[in-house]
């Protein structure tokens, strides 16, 4: 019964890990739904469904289609209209591209995403309740990450015990092991699902809610999947 203790602790760091992802994953969705009341500006949207990097996204293709930005499918953005109008988020892209007018995009993506009006779309949905807040996604990606290392742990421990015991025995020993490798399985496929960790639930019923008709819409809640191959290039997306 040497393999018998690797189970236990395979079991233990498995229940741990699961516990604590399941834990921050309730916190990180809880949300007061009345205070999402109001309905969504697509900057929110674009926010709920994929963080900054969405609203980079939106701000970039609303520019390019009211001909203000000229977006190349070789992944480079070259102003048309710098006069300065537009919101604060056209504002922010004009700023990160600079003097010169043409910059590429993925230089644009952390200058932009860390421009105050950005961090203003996030602090007010967290106000409202509808935005999962910075420590509540951290906690769920450090679960995330426990739960991948008891995965690895419980399959390193079954290597080990299965040729401790006697060639007849070894079904008994790969039976056990399954329990721990199924249970941190199934929560490392559970996020595999499409969802928006940027969300709270009230944030996601929102999100639900909206017509995807309008096109600049879509692109807020689906992504650039939505987009014609010319541009899902020009933000870096695959073509597919």
């Amino acid at each position: 019964m040497l393999w018998f203790p690797l189970l236990l602790l395979a079991c233990a760091v498995t229940a741990v890990a699961c516990a604590r992802l399941c834990r921050a994953a309730i916190a990180a969705g809880e949300g007061d739904g009345a205070a999402g009341e109001g309905g969504l500006t697509l900057g929110e949207a674009a926010f709920l469904a994929g963080g900054p990097g969405r609203v980079i996204d939106l701000t970039l293709v609303s520019m390019h289609r009211a001909r203000r930005l000229l977006l190349a499918r070789s992944g480079w953005a070259t102003v048309v209209d710098g006069s300065g109008g537009g919101d604060e988020l056209e504002r922010a892209v004009l700023g990160a591209i600079g003097p010169d007018g043409q910059a590429p995009v993925p230089r644009l993506r952390p200058v932009v995403a860390a421009a105050a009006c950005v961090r203003r779309i996030e602090e007010g949905l967290v106000e409202r309740g509808l935005a999962v807040p910075g420590a509540g996604r951290r906690e769920v990606a450090a679960g995330l990450r426990a739960v991948r290392g008891a995965f690895l742990l419980a399959l390193a421990l079954g290597a080990v015990a299965v040729p401790l015991v006697p060639e007849g025995d070894r079904a008994q020993v790969v039976a056990g092991f399954a329990l721990p490798l199924t249970a941190s399985g199934l929560c490392l496929a559970l996020d595999l699902f499409p969802h928006s960790r940027w969300a709270s639930h009230a944030g996601r019923r929102l999100l639900a809610g909206l017509s995807a008709e309008d096109p600049l819409t879509a692109l807020a809640t689906r992504g650039p999947s939505v987009l014609e191959p010319e541009l899902r290039a020009a933000l870096g997306s695959p073509p597919g």
